[in-house]
């Protein structure tokens, strides 16, 4: 009664003292990777870039205004000999000059280069958000892979201790078997034997979880000692079929979409280069101030004072005539980086179908392996429970025993390797359609 107690206060005690382990689920999860995994917060930074340069996407069309201000400080001395012999010199002829202008130009028409300029700003803020979806589906992907990874080593582990439960009966059994005159000492250590090795799998399995458990906080972007549990199950989509996923990939597939993006933006350049070879036509203008004062002067036409302002415009026409063939090179890069851009995306395409084929024949597989060896494991359990019930009877041995265990064991491990395996394919699917993020 004593030692009871002692085991009943430990109990309590440890209940107390051990807090209980907050259940994430995969959608806190999810969530959380994209609040503060890092790659998404870079991807955030270069798409801030792109539309700060796309807020000034109108600069283009407006003029440009320059104002200048200078003064001049003079200190100088002279020496003159006129024509009949006169001479005059001068020393310490101070004077200041203030200069002022305010200049304008704006460009009126220049190959309709600035309307392609704006229209780039666009595209590029377009591409920034692009990158943005490009990251969020990959991150979404991962936490998934990473997340259902934990669910199924703890499947894993859950089978294990199972198995240890046997184990444990059956080290009973054949230590009772010896007392009594009917077992032998070898099938003791033996049932000893496999008890540790599956001791030795739980705390390896544990450790297995653990590091996993660190690898979804380093993508959550989370401390590592934070304190969480998973869920015990893998949910499967098992009606996913191969023309959802080909319907109109072409414009939810985010590498496609960002392929396609790079060829509008190429042909934004060509026309930009073709501005090149039209004529800018720009309107002029400008107001000048100019003050010159002298302290004093060698002779009585020069001026003491002296001041003029005024105001000019007009219009400036630049037309291209001979540049050494720079502009036709520039257009012929600019309709070769065209069919460049236009490769990679026929190209991406392409391998992007096959890849919706070869995923989605593994989804397929995978579904069958899956419903196979959720039939297999009742057979496997059963058998176990046969052969136990036998070996106690004394109408089976030991190893007849260990053989129906390793059967289990390792329908356990094809059931949940299916299980995980069907999900990756699954997530592998949508990440391929976009569908992981809307």
């Amino acid at each position: 009664m004593r030692k009871f107690t002692i085991i009943l206060t430990g109990l309590l005690f440890t209940a107390i003292t051990v807090p209980a382990q907050r259940l994430l689920t995969i959608e806190e999860a999810v969530a959380t990777a994209l609040q503060n995994n890092y790659d998404i917060q870079l991807s955030k930074n270069d798409s801030l870039v792109a539309a700060l340069n796309y807020s000034y996407r109108n600069a283009a069309f407006l003029p440009r205004l320059n104002g200048n201000l200078g003064t001049t400080w003079n200190n100088n001395s002279t020496k003159q000999i006129l024509f009949d012999g006169t001479k005059r010199e001068s020393s310490g002829l101070r004077s200041n000059n203030i200069a002022a202008s305010l200049a304008l130009n704006w460009t009126l028409f220049d190959g309709l280069k600035m309307f392609a300029t704006r229209d780039k700003a666009a595209e590029y803020l377009k591409l920034g958000e692009l990158g943005i979806k490009t990251q969020l589906v990959n991150t979404v992907a991962n936490v998934i892979t990473i997340y259902y990874n934990i669910v199924r080593q703890k499947q894993q582990l859950k089978a294990i201790e199972e198995q240890m439960a046997i184990n444990e009966e059956q080290v009973k059994l054949a230590q009772y078997k010896l007392d009594i005159g009917s077992g032998a000492k070898p099938d003791v250590l033996q049932s000893k034997v496999d008890l540790n090795a599956q001791k030795a799998a739980q705390l390896s399995q544990q450790t297995l979880i653990s590091q996993l458990k660190d690898q979804l906080s380093q993508v959550m972007n989370i401390t590592a000692e934070t304190i969480f549990e998973v869920s015990d199950t893998i949910p499967l989509n098992k009606d996913i079929s191969l023309g959802e996923i080909q319907t109109g990939i072409d414009k939810s597939n985010p590498l496609l979409l960002t392929l396609k993006k790079n060829v509008d933006i190429s042909n934004l350049t060509l026309k930009e280069t073709k501005a090149l070879g039209f004529p800018t036509v720009s309107l002029n203008s400008a107001y000048n101030f100019n003050r010159n004062k002298n302290q004093a002067v060698i002779n009585s036409f020069s001026t003491l004072y002296n001041r003029s302002s005024g105001f000019n415009y007009g219009i400036t026409a630049t037309i291209p005539i001979f540049n050494n063939f720079n502009t036709k090179r520039l257009v012929q890069q600019a309709k070769l980086d065209i069919q460049y851009q236009e490769l990679i995306y026929e190209n991406q395409r392409s391998q992007i179908n096959l890849s919706v084929l070869t995923a989605f024949k593994n989804y397929e597989q995978q579904k069958k392996e899956l419903a196979l060896e959720e039939s297999n494991i009742l057979l496997a359990k059963e058998n176990v429970d046969i052969v136990f019930q036998t070996y106690k009877l004394g109408a089976a041995t030991l190893l007849q025993l260990r053989e129906a265990q390793r059967s289990l064991e390792n329908a356990y491990t094809r059931l949940i390797s299916a299980r995980y395996n069907t999900k990756l394919a699954e997530t592998q699917l949508l990440s391929l359609k976009g569908d992981l993020v809307k």
